[in-house]
């Protein structure tokens, strides 16, 4: 017998079409946008799916993770950059 539910990954997945087709309507040069956040939302789909039963908290936490290791990216070549 198969589930007679949707996981929080499934549900995620529903949620990362929907934002794909809204980045379609956006302006063309905000369309980049909206499709990096559909890859962000399911980024982590295994690590953090686990711990939400909201399947549209998964997908902005995944996404704020993303989010903070680029910004933490960007701050440590801003430092090797000043310590030149």
């Amino acid at each position: 017998m198969g589930r007679s539910f949707e996981s929080v990954r499934q549900r995620v997945k529903r949620i990362a079409d929907r934002w794909a087709r809204s980045s379609r309507a956006l302006k063309k040069e905000d369309q980049q946008y909206g499709e990096k956040l559909v890859e962000l939302a399911k980024k982590h789909s295994s690590e953090a799916f686990i711990g939400c039963d909201d399947p549209l908290e998964a997908a902005v936490f995944s996404e704020l993770v993303e989010m903070l290791k680029h910004q933490d990216q960007i701050e440590s070549r801003m430092r090797k950059d000043v310590d030149r």
